[in-house]
């Protein structure tokens, strides 16, 4: 039942079109996931593997960082959970033979998903100084050249430590250390390209960057607003958890530019009813332009305080700041602007408002198509100054719910991984291990790759991930690879970054988390943090892809003892030895984590850590208050002729690791090369529905850049605006086009033109 890797590249030039779906799951994706499944793993392993999937004594899922509840299923995973744990657990490797057959310009011309599909890593390679292909090394004389390039530096600051979410809490905090033992505040992370901007506004405005619910708290809800987000492909299993709080009475708004089939109808796999009708879920969807969130929540808000007696105003007198400056803002909101931001109707509005002022228990979640814009910061303080005017924070079944997507991401950010840390972070560490912290700001994604770009940084370290992919403006962000003296993966599989490399490369195969970790003392475990805040255990069980990978925290614990040198004082070999250690000093220097070990111990599900706002009403901000915010309302501005981009996932992948070449519920089959647009917009462009353009970003800076060789697809998105799937589509998107105070890249409102292709 296994099958080989690709040979060769399929052809991507003709994806077939079919009928759009209007629903999600069922028995459909359980043929999905087996058939990938069974592809990658064979039947036996695939039976072993997945019944371990999320479960209090197996792992956890390397994909999204959707919560479990209390009670498990048999079955505790969705179809795309199923892919990502194939991709992993494969039985397919990469040996250096394949590197002695594949030199560099060929892995370089492959496609992410053919380089994917070839497999497991089994040795550590190393491609030398004017050398044309990966060759293999020992990990000593792999971390003697890490060494060598490190203590090389002019300063630190020339040093960068990326990490992906897909890293344990345990090896996260040890290269944190590592990184600021080393003397570098240096940790670009994944968390830069997609929250940022929840966590910027949420820690400004409740003073915790973190959602404030549970999974109970959904069951609970009266009202939940999807803003943003695309749970039937991104978040599978946030399905199961709205089809609850929907039998339980919840109604659900939706807020999208996009029509999507898993937030229209849920086909429950695990039930009777799933497997034959299903559940419908919106109760409204507003099909809203891209980046009109922010004018949308603000005429909402403006509503709100119109309506008598709809404003919580003893929770807004005793726990808030900055109302009147706010009410003022909100005041002004203005309809007509509004309808031309967000291309909606007056009735449709007049709905929303009507189901947020019948509802006490009311939720917001959302994802990328709020987080990536240039005003993505105020248009999610517009949606906490909403709850803060219901009284919607500290009230069970209410609350903010940003839904990470990556397994592990928010853990990572806990554990220290962050190029600005609070000094209260620091000074505990400090005294903990008896060191000198940098104080002053390390860079995140887009200055590191500026900072590559200019020469100010050398080595390019990464935990995991697929930079190079994942990163805006392609074209810049591979040159900048290009300029370091040193690039170091370390990764399970092959992908993109692999072949975008400096003067010297390094790619340190590491063992996943479908994979038994074995050390000196003994088995170990690592820990994750979900997206709603609470820590557990993750137990491989599966034999190693090969005897000469190494763990996580192994790896940064030798590179430390190399790079530091018997002058560090910290236990790094212990740390290699036993990760309980790790979790011992997590334990006295994270807020949360005291009796790390001893709870764990104590309940394998894990532990809830603690949220001031969400428990105590408290709300640790620079007033001490809940503070409502004024800024001016902001949207796209776009040319005559023109639309606005958002970038997307299709149903086969996972972040920049695409399982296949189909987006099943968009209708779109055996290519990626596709732009979903609106018909009229195409009409009035002379583009047929299968005609072929190139898509041209326009940016202040003049630079073109050209995505060529599209096709067009008619599709009910909304006027204005078209969709693409990344990354094939980040070389449209300027570095320079980010976010407000987070930096995010606003991979979700790109202004392009279209340009029928030479060859249509």
């Amino acid at each position: 039942m296994v099958s080989k890797p690709p040979a060769e590249d399929p052809v991507q030039d003709a994806p077939q079109v079919t009928a759009v779906q209007h629903s999600a799951a069922g028995l459909p994706g359980v043929v999905h996931g087996l058939r990938a499944s069974t592809a990658q793993m064979g039947l036996g392993r695939t039976a072993r593997t997945l019944l371990r999937v999320n479960q209090k004594d197996g792992f956890d899922c390397p994909g999204c960082a959707w919560p479990e509840g209390g009670k498990r299923h048999l079955a505790e995973f969705c179809e795309n959970g199923a892919k990502a744990v194939a991709e992993e657990a494969t039985v397919r490797r990469v040996t250096p033979e394949f590197f002695a057959a594949h030199p560099l310009p060929d892995l370089a011309g492959r496609s992410g998903y053919w380089l994917g599909q070839q497999g497991r890593i089994t040795h550590p390679v190393y491609l030398p100084e004017g050398g044309d292909r990966y060759e293999p090394v020992s990990w000593e004389r792999a971390f003697a050249i890490i060494a060598e390039e490190l203590t090389a530096l002019d300063s630190p600051d020339e040093a960068l430590f990326y990490t992906s979410g897909r890293t344990s809490n345990e090896a996260a905090f040890l290269l944190q250390l590592f990184a600021r033992e080393f003397g570098t505040n240096n940790l670009p992370d994944c968390s830069n390209m997609c929250h940022e901007s929840s966590g910027s506004a949420l820690t400004e405005t409740l003073g915790v960057g973190k959602g404030s619910v549970s999974l109970d708290d959904l069951h609970r809800a009266d009202l939940i607003i999807v803003a943003g987000q695309n749970p039937g492909t991104n978040h599978p299993r946030m399905l199961t958890a709205l089809e609850k709080a929907k039998a339980a009475g919840a109604r659900i708004i939706s807020v999208n530019p996009l029509p999507e089939a898993g937030l229209e109808r849920f086909r429950n796999p695990q039930t009777a009813r799933g497997l034959v009708k299903g559940s419908a879920l919106t109760d409204l969807f507003l099909q809203i332009r891209i980046g009109g969130d922010q004018a949308l929540f603000r005429l909402l808000n403006k509503l709100v305080l119109d309506t008598e007696g709809a404003v919580d105003e003893e929770f807004v007198r005793t726990h808030t700041h900055g109302f009147e400056e706010f009410a003022a803002a909100a005041r002004a909101a203005d309809w007509d602007e509004t309808l031309a931001a967000t291309g909606l109707t007056r009735d449709a509005i007049e709905s929303a408002l009507r189901m947020i002022l019948a509802s006490r228990r009311t939720i917001v979640c959302w994802a990328m198509g709020l987080t990536q814009h240039k005003h993505s910061v105020p248009t999610i303080r517009e949606i906490v100054n909403l709850l803060l005017l219901r009284g919607a924070i500290g009230r069970p079944g209410a609350g903010v719910c940003p839904v990470r997507g990556h397994s592990n991401v928010q853990g990572d950010r806990t554990m220290g991984i962050f190029e600005r840390p609070s000094e209260a972070f620091l000074d505990a560490l400090d005294e903990e291990f008896g060191i000198t912290s940098p104080r002053h700001h390390g860079y995140d994604v887009v200055r590191s790759i500026q900072a590559l770009r200019d020469g100010r940084a050398k080595v390019f370290f990464a935990m995991g991930g697929n930079f190079v992919a994942a990163s805006p403006d392609t074209l810049v962000t591979e040159a900048a690879m290009r300029r370091a003296r040193l690039t170091v993966h370390v990764s399970t599989k092959l992908n993109r970054s692999h072949a975008v490399t400096g003067t010297r490369a390094l790619i340190l195969p590491t063992l996943g988390r479908t994979d038994r970790d074995v050390q000196a003392s003994g088995r170990q475990f690592v820990t994750i943090e979900d997206s709603m805040g609470l820590v557990h255990a993750s137990r491989g069980n599966l034999p190693p892809a090969g005897p000469h990978l190494l763990s996580e925290p192994a790896i940064v614990a030798r590179m430390a003892r190399a790079v530091l040198g018997p002058d560090s004082a910290t236990p790094w070999e212990e740390f290699e030895k036993d990760y309980a250690a790790i979790r011992d000093r997590i334990a006295r220097v994270v807020p949360g984590f005291e009796d790390f070990n001893a709870r764990l111990a104590a309940d394998p599900g894990g532990f809830a850590l603690p949220h001031a706002p969400r428990d105590e009403r408290r709300f640790p901000t620079a007033t001490g208050k809940a503070n409502f915010t004024a800024a001016p309302v902001e949207y796209p501005a776009v040319p005559e002729g023109r639309l606005l981009l958002q970038t997307l996932r299709s149903h086969d992948q996972y972040n920049t690791t695409v399982y296949g070449l189909d987006d099943r519920y968009r209708g779109i089959r055996g290519g990626r090369r596709v732009v979903l647009v609106h018909p009229d917009d195409a009409r009035e462009r002379g583009l047929a529905d299968g005609s072929y353009a190139d898509l041209v970003g326009e940016w202040t800076d003049g630079v073109e850049r050209r995505a060529p060789g599209f096709r067009v697809v008619h599709y009910p998105t909304a006027r204005g605006c078209a969709a693409a799937y990344y990354p094939e589509t980040n070389v449209l998107v300027p570095l320079d086009a980010t976010a407000d105070v987070s930096n995010t890249p606003a991979s979700k409102s790109v202004v392009i033109r279209l340009e029928q292709s030479p060859a249509d």
